[in-house]
Formats: C-alpha cells, structure tokens, sequence
C-alpha cells in the first residue's frame, strides 16, 4: 500500500498497482512538467505539475466509486503530454489540443507502464480501449479530468481556497455515468469559476505570451534540428536546461522572464489559438 497526500483530498491509501505505477520513470516524468506550461516563467506562483493533476483526476475517480481499472486510467491519462504541456499543441499547431491524445498509444507502449499493469491483472488493451466516462466526457459536460483542473489551477491562480474547493466536492454525485452537481448554488459557481478560468489564466495575455514565446522558440530549434522532436518527451528542466545550453536559447529564455518582447506582444496581439472551452454543469437533486 502506499499513502499519497493531495490538496484536496489529504491523505489517501491506495493499493500497491498505484504505488507500482508512481514508482514508474513514465509517471515521475509528469512531476517535471508543469501544468500552466511556461507560464511559470512569468508567474512562479503557476508551478504545479501534470503528476499533480494527474493524480487528482484519479483521487476524484476513486472518491466517486470508480472502479480500479478507471482510476488508473485516469492516472495515466495525460502520461504523453510533451514538456511545457500544451506548449507541445502550439508548437506543432494543433488546434484541438490533442497532440498527447494522439501520441498516447505510443509513449504507453513504449513505456514501462505495460508491465506494471500485466503484474497486477491488467492488460494495456484495457486501458487504450477503454470506456471511462467519468474520467472523460466531452465539452461542456463535466469530467473527472476537467472538474480536477478547474478546482487544482483556480487554487494554484488564487481564485479559490481550498475550502471553496472541498465545498464543491461535497455537492457532486454520479448519475448515469455522469458527474452531476446536486446543489444549485454550487452548479451556478462552478461554472462562473471556468469562465474566470479561461479568462483570468487561461487567456490572460501575459500567460499567452509565455506560451507563445516557448512555442516559437522550440519550433525555431526543431527546424533548425538543435532540438529533436523526442527532446519534448523529457521533462521541463532537461528542455530548458538544452536551450539555454546555446547563447541564443539562454537569451530568449532570459527575454522571456523579463518581459523584453511583451510590449510588442501586447501591440501586435498573440498569434498563439487556444481552444475554445465553455463548461455547463448539470443540477440532479
């Protein structure tokens, strides 16, 4: 067994496949990849990590009665995420934000993650067709995967408490495969909160800028073949660490951090697409 602590939900023991699974270089990565992407750069206080998120996604499976299987899934859901997370999208200019999606089969495969699972009487196929509704549902309905970010970035953002947060959760339940709220005051607040989300961090220009400025750094250093497309499947620091190796990564990096570009950033507008997202969360009494 181990016990893992958590901002929202404290301390939790689990069963050994979990404590198999943390133990894994393919899970440890996500500890060295920030959530915000290279937001951290222009607000330190962004500096959470995608092992973070993914193992609330899989703390709220577990407390909503999940079974083991989903709860893994919701583990490893974003183990394909590149370094600087959905800096990865805009680097290769994926509208959907799904670059990890489509590369998930195969970071999984070529993982250690599928003989953790056969020791413990799983099999990858399990996890790669899969139905997981509570782990995923699309926009604008509400998902393990989307409720645990909403709450984890508005806390880290300063948004929230954490005690506004641990409220909302008491206030849900599962109906028909789905999330639901049961408190109407509370389907009304989550839902502002995504909408402050996506405005105040999500679409805020000085973390557009961040992202944008990494974005065009890498793909600069991708054409140019300092950097290798496998390079973004190490962690922030390896990445960073290689792009400041040269002068000219040092100096952009440096730029970035000290705002040199945001002025004209801010006049010319960002060129960087987010994707759109709206959240509609459902009242069952």
């Amino acid at each position: 067994m181990i016990i893992v602590n958590d901002l929202l939900y404290g301390n939790v023991e689990l069963p050994l496949v979990f404590e198999d699974l943390l133990a894994s270089p393919a899970l440890k990565r996500l500890g060295g990849v920030h959530q915000s992407g290279a937001i951290f750069l222009v607000n330190p206080e962004l500096n959470h990590t995608r092992l973070e998120h993914s193992t609330g996604v899989m703390l709220l499976i577990r407390k909503l009665g999940g079974s083991e299987l989903e709860q893994i899934a919701g583990l490893l859901h974003d183990l394909s995420h590149t370094a600087f997370s959905h800096v990865g999208d805009y680097v290769f200019k994926n509208k959907e934000e799904n670059y990890h999606e489509e590369m998930f089969a195969e970071v999984l495969m070529n993982s250690d993650i599928p003989d953790i699972l056969k020791k413990h009487g799983y099999h990858l196929d399990q996890i790669l067709d899969g139905k997981f509704p509570l782990l995923e549902q699309p926009l604008p309905d509400l998902c393990a995967d989307r409720l645990d970010y909403t709450l984890r970035d508005s806390i880290h953002a300063g948004l929230i408490n954490r005690p506004a947060a641990k409220l909302f959760l008491e206030h849900i339940k599962v109906q028909d495969e789905r999330i639901v709220v049961t408190n109407e005051e509370q389907v009304d607040w989550i839902n502002a909160l995504y909408e402050r989300l996506n405005k105040e961090v999500f679409q805020l220009p000085l973390h557009l800028y961040a992202n944008q400025q990494m974005a065009i750094l890498i793909r600069d250093f991708l054409r140019n073949g300092f950097l290798l497309e496998t390079d973004l499947f190490k962690d922030d620091t390896f990445l960073l660490n290689k792009i400041r190796s040269i002068a000219l990564g040092y100096e952009a990096i440096k730029a970035i951090k000290t705002l040199k570009g945001y002025p004209a950033f801010l006049k010319k507008g960002s060129s960087l697409t987010t994707k759109l997202r709206n959240l509609k969360a459902m009242l069952s009494i």
